[in-house]
This record gives structure tokens, sequence and C-alpha cells, in this order.
């Protein structure tokens, strides 16, 4: 009986000294501290990713209109009289400078025009073979036939090439 007793007895304290202990409720200040810098330290380089997307995004939508620009013009340089683009050609001199088809100055998305008689070698991929004038440049032809017509947005690079022919 008296083990009973004990055993009872050391329950009681046992359940006791669970029911003394302070439970926490909450976080603690130092967890939330630690918790908070963490999310910080994983949101910075997300809210950088997400930044960057929105601007590529722009970016994308800038290129596309000057891409449609420029095709617009090629489309209305190739709708163009061949007499025309050819008179263009001999004013302009070289292919450097820019024609008369151009846009504007101060015009959004200015397309720049440069129109050369093209110089038609035998081989198209080499400027080394005989060609018209024997000069072996591409762009100071004499052949009034074939004009290479380039379309370039104004402070880009980015541009369209073709060769228009009689």
């Amino acid at each position: 009986m008296l083990r009973k007793f004990r055993a009872i007895q050391s329950i009681e304290m046992t359940r006791l000294t669970i029911k003394n202990k302070p439970q926490q409720k909450g976080f603690s200040y130092v967890e939330v501290l630690v918790a908070t810098t963490l999310i910080v330290i994983a949101l910075l380089p997300a809210m950088n990713a997400l930044q960057t997307g929105i601007m590529s995004a722009d970016i994308h939508q800038a290129l596309t209109v000057e891409h449609y620009a420029r095709l617009k013009k090629m489309e209305e340089l190739q709708a163009q009289p061949f007499s025309s683009l050819l008179a263009a050609a001999d004013v302009a001199v070289n292919n450097t400078t820019a024609t008369s088809f151009s846009d504007a100055a101060g015009t959004a998305n200015r397309s720049l025009v440069y129109i050369a008689l093209y110089d038609a070698d035998a081989n198209p991929f080499t400027v080394t073979d005989s060609n018209a004038d024997n000069d072996n440049d591409l762009y100071t032809g004499n052949t009034s036939n074939l004009l290479w017509v380039k379309v370039v947005t104004e402070g880009s690079v980015q541009g369209l090439e073709t060769l228009i022919s009689r």
C-alpha cells in the first residue's frame, strides 16, 4: 500500500511540477528579429528580379515598336518606283549618307534610309572576286540594276537590309 501511495504521490508531484513550469505563449523578441531579418534578406533578390522583369518588358515593347517602324519604312521603300530609289542613291553618293527617304529630324523612332548601287560580283559572298568596276567595294557599283537598301532606327544598331532590282 505504501508503494502505491508513493507511486501516486510521485505522479502528483510530476503533474504539479509540469503545471508550475511557465509555458511560453508566442515568440520571443529574438526569434521575431531573426525571422524578420531572414525575410528581408530573401525578399531583396526577389524584388530586384521583379524590377528587372518589369524593365525588360518595357525594353521589349520599345524594341518591338522600333522594329515595326523599320519594317513599315522598308515596305514603303519597296513600293517606290525603282527610278526614285536610283535617284536617291545617286544623290547619296555612298552607303554611309542617309537619303531623302529618311524621316525628318526630331521624329520619334526616326528611320534613317541608306541606298547605294550594289556591285554584283560573280560570287556574292566574297568581295575579292573580279567585279564590274574593279575596286572590290560592294557599294560603289556602276550597274544600275541592283540597289542595296538599309533602314536603321536612329541611335540604334538594329536595322533591316535588302536588295532591290529593276
